[in-house]
């Protein structure tokens, strides 16, 4: 049972009740990523996010770890290019514990000066960990180009040199510029009672009066042409795309269904081509990323120094083509595979959570998953083919090869 609540302050809460299980995931959103800073402030929202875990004016950090582990639960963040996310999950029996870890966690972190010079060395082995692992790698080098090093093409976790320059005062700027009543969604879902829930968050945030002052975005542009990164790697990485639609674009299922006929999973065009049919690649497969104006439609592949411009060719000719080789039945099973990722991706009270923050923040409503399932059943054909025309026939892709190349095209 799905209820949308709000605080005293008009921070939303969007709960749901699931029967038959007894766990309780519960988050809180900030509508802030790494979009919205600068090349001199890359980073700091994934920053932040670690350093509300290193102590409150309650808990250690140490005592903070021991409390979630003995509660038997998870206790964790995220960031991404547009949100932060701070949740909790754990048995029900330990909800009213667990708000109150979360929150202490949320509104009372003391970001003392020795953990953040600590912790800057910590982010910093990520990056490098990140930058040896070239199948993640790429992706972030993709969106930088794509989107020439400002707003989406950020990279979340920002660079050696902004890192080693953030300061105690950048990072309780950044707190007072965007974590704020009008910034923040809460979602619960679990084996929950709606009123209870309600009224423990009222209780700690409810409230809470401080306003956004941050700046409205401005809609990014896509940049197609190749971009080669020389690396000594084993393989040669690559992602090609073009730009796709926003998040809540009516194209939406439409888009979700052509990246299932075109590279997401065993039965797809590029997996059965690239991999089973000519060897090419271990891992092939496309993907979608949306955001609130615009958003990327992307392939990877990791192969060999001998293969990848075979490769590069393969896909770009697979989608320059999708428009006139496109089939209903390919659709048909397309539409099935989708409705059966989505029922099991709900199975779970995190991605319960995960779903109901995501549709308020960029629908502003709930959807249910018997009117999702609906949308899938009523794209037409001829929509996925006009949408596959309009992305991919006049061919203004962009790539970006990592590996032990000197040049491509595409």
């Amino acid at each position: 049972m799905f209820r949308r609540g709000y605080l005293d302050n008009g921070i939303p809460v969007l709960m749901e009740r699931i029967r038959g299980v007894r766990s309780v995931c519960l988050g809180i959103w900030v509508k802030v990523g790494s979009r919205y800073e600068t090349r001199q402030t890359n980073g700091i929202s994934h920053f932040l996010e670690h350093m509300f875990f290193k102590g409150t004016e309650n808990r250690s950090q140490k005592e903070i770890a021991v409390e979630i582990d003995s509660l038997g639960g998870d206790l964790n963040a995220y960031t991404s290019k547009e949100t932060t996310t701070f949740y909790i999950k754990l048995l029900d029996d330990y909800l009213d514990k667990g708000i109150e870890l979360l929150m202490d966690i949320f509104l009372n972190s003391k970001l003392p000066e020795d953990e953040i010079e600590k912790e800057k060395g910590i982010v910093i082995e990520e990056i490098k960990m990140v930058e040896d692992t070239p199948d993640d790698y790429i992706h972030d080098l993709f969106s930088e180009y794509a989107w020439n090093r400002e707003g989406l093409g950020l990279g979340i976790l920002g660079t050696r040199k902004t890192v080693r320059s953030f300061t105690r005062k950048d990072l309780l700027e950044h707190i007072r510029k965007y974590y704020t009543v009008d910034n923040i969604v809460i979602s619960c879902a679990g084996n929950i009672e709606h009123e209870n829930v309600l009224g423990m968050l009222n209780g700690y945030m409810g409230s809470a009066s401080n306003t956004s002052s941050a700046s409205s975005l401005s809609r990014p542009t896509f940049r197609h042409g190749t971009k080669v990164v020389t690396k000594d790697c084993a393989e040669v990485h690559l992602c090609i795309g073009t730009e796709g639609i926003a998040q809540g674009s009516p194209e939406r299922y439409a888009m979700l269904l052509m990246n299932t006929v075109v590279g997401a999973g065993v039965s797809s065009r590029l997996f059965q081509e690239i991999r089973e049919q000519r060897g090419l690649a271990y891992s092939v497969y496309s993907y979608i990323s949306s955001y609130h104006d615009s958003g990327l439609f992307s392939v990877y592949a990791g192969t060999g120094r001998k293969r990848y411009q075979q490769v590069i060719d393969l896909v770009r000719d697979e989608l320059v083509g999708l428009r006139d080789t496109l089939s209903e039945d390919e659709l048909t099973r397309a539409k099935k595979q989708l409705k059966g990722n989505l029922v099991l991706a709900l199975e779970s009270t995190s991605g319960r959570m995960n779903n109901l923050a995501r549709q308020e923040i960029y629908y502003g409503k709930h959807i249910t998953p018997s009117e999702i399932i609906k949308a899938i059943d009523g794209v037409r054909f001829s929509e996925v083919r006009d949408l596959a025309d309009r992305l991919f026939t006049d061919r203004r892709f962009a790539l970006t090869v990592l590996g032990p190349v000197k040049n491509a095209s595409v």
